[in-house]
């Protein structure tokens, strides 16, 4: 195919996301993009997720994207610091980035107070030579062009994707080429790409073939998301170039991954979000539409320019668990040889010669899956709110949101400490109060278990819920006020009064 027929070819774009790694030289070089057409139809973005795997100076970054617009061929612009190879880029399944958001989601956890007579039978003496054995713990678990300035240093296919590699000498013949191939660019592209162009940066371009891809139960258009691997000083994401077409406000997820570190912002302020809050028990019928009015509330306290600090755990283990800790298998899709090592016998998707292996569940690559700190930072953005490239630094673990028998800890906020571990989550408590009869003198309130029928097992949760899809999520449905019972002293919200049972004496 000749690139004036690729070009012609190309569909709809919109913003895109920005994503950015330091090269080797001092200079911050970017890794960013944006969607270009062919047509004067506008296609939006309104989420993308973003993980990094990070070890040393090697990078390994996997990017989503869901956008919605006419069913059209469309391509993707992304500027990269070197020209890259083809090995260099895989296509992924969507069904790692759901496992990996599912798992560091906000929860929900459902408690019901136990019998307050039950008595519960003394256990039994152990038989002679009988050992208890300890509770188990989770296993540690990518012609004219020379007259604009534009040379094509690459061109290979991966997966659905037919990738361009361009270098470009200035920001308007960059732009013009675009335009004369019948690109559709957003208004500023030739400001946005000169800090690219003037720190010698390439252009990744990526045309997707529409019919290729599915929509998401909201209509929106789902790419397979792509993996690159960089060797890079520093982290960073650059936003700039991918806000040129937004429609309003979008939602950023970032993933980072790294054997023993957790990851905060160094340019932008950090805040974490308020966990262990007791809520009523109607936001059982709409939780995402809850944590998106808390999630708002903490973002509008801090200005509106801060990145929340939502999850920060072991990828081994998780309490409670929406979802089973990530597997060798995800790492392995996420991450290239030089985090988890070759995989010989993984199997790659059927008919997508180009993909990075299948991440199937259960899929033994490597026995024991080594043990990540996963970190996930959340923003909701517009062009007034982050005008900056983010800038990632290492940070000390952080802890909140766990629990204990009695279902929480009462530890409202995160607490960041020195040496250990980060056990941090945005955990949400729907408690169900004892309303049966009473008969006993001395009851004992406040045993928290399992739903009614499931046995005495105190300590026990009901089902998790995780939110997730919040960039589509309906606001204005919750007033924390009515739905916080514990109170959220940090926001000025009190807690809610609750009528006392018989023989129970009233909270501290």
């Amino acid at each position: 195919m000749s690139i004036g027929s690729f070009a012609r070819k190309a569909g709809l774009a919109a913003g895109a996301l920005a994503l950015s790694l330091a090269a080797s030289a001092p200079s911050a070089r970017a890794f960013c993009g944006f969607f270009v057409s062919g047509a004067d139809a506008s296609l939006t973005n309104n989420a993308s997720q973003v993980v990094l795997l990070r070890k040393g100076s090697h990078t390994v970054l996997s990017m989503s994207n869901n956008y919605k617009g006419p069913p059209e061929d469309f391509a993707m612009v992304v500027p990269v610091p070197v020209v890259l190879k083809k090995e260099q880029v895989k296509t992924l399944a969507t069904d790692v980035f759901r496992r990996v958001d599912q798992l560091s989601a906000p929860r929900l956890v459902e408690y019901w107070e136990q019998d307050p007579c039950y008595v519960p039978p003394p256990m039994p003496p152990p038989a002679p030579g009988a050992m208890y054995a300890p509770m188990p713990t989770a296993v540690p678990s990518e012609s004219s062009a020379g007259r604009f300035g534009v040379t094509i240093e690459a061109k290979f296919d991966v997966g659905e994707y037919q990738i361009l590699i361009l270098s470009a000498k200035e920001s308007g013949g960059l732009e013009a080429w675009l335009r004369l191939s019948k690109y559709n660019i957003p208004k500023g592209a030739s400001q946005a790409l000169a800090p690219y162009i003037r720190e010698q940066m390439k252009f990744f371009v990526a045309k997707v073939d529409i019919k290729k891809v599915h929509r998401d139960k909201n209509g929106l258009v789902v790419l397979s998301p792509l993996r690159f691997s960089y060797d890079a000083p520093e982290l960073r994401l650059p936003v700039r170039l991918g806000l040129l077409n937004a429609d309003g406000a979008q939602d950023l997820l970032v993933y980072v991954l790294h054997p023993s570190k957790r990851f905060e912002l160094a340019n932008y302020p950090n805040v974490f979000i308020p966990t262990n809050i007791e809520v009523a028990n109607d936001v059982r019928k709409d939780f995402p539409s809850f944590y998106a009015e808390l999630f708002d509330e903490t973002l509008r306290r801090a200005g509106g320019r801060a990145v929340v600090t939502e999850y920060s755990w072991q990828t081994t283990s998780c309490d409670p668990c929406p979802t089973p800790p990530l597997e060798a298998s995800d790492l392995y899709t996420l991450g290239d040889e030089d985090f988890v090592g070759s995989a010989p016998s993984a199997p790659t998707p059927p008919g997508r010669p180009g993909a990075a292996p299948v991440s199937s569940r259960g899929i033994p690559y490597f026995g024991s899956p080594p043990s990540y700190v996963l970190t996930r930072l959340h923003t909701r953005y517009d062009k007034k709110t982050l005008d900056a490239d983010l800038i990632f630094r290492e940070a000390e673990p952080v802890v909140g949101g766990r629990a204990n028998w009695e279902g929480g800890l009462g530890d409202q906020g995160a607490q960041v400490q020195k040496g250990g571990e980060s056990n941090f989550q945005g955990r949400y408590i729907i408690r169900h109060y004892w309303e049966g009869a009473v008969k006993c003198k001395n009851p004992r309130y406040g045993v928290w278990g399992g739903p009614p029928g499931s046995g005495y097992n105190p300590g026990g949760a009901g089902p998790v819920e995780p939110a997730q899809d919040l960039a589509n999520t309906a606001r204005g449905r919750f007033k924390l006020p009515a739905v916080i019972t514990s109170g959220l002293p940090a926001f000025g919200i009190p807690a809610q009064k609750r009528a006392l049972r018989p023989g129970e004496a009233a909270p501290r």
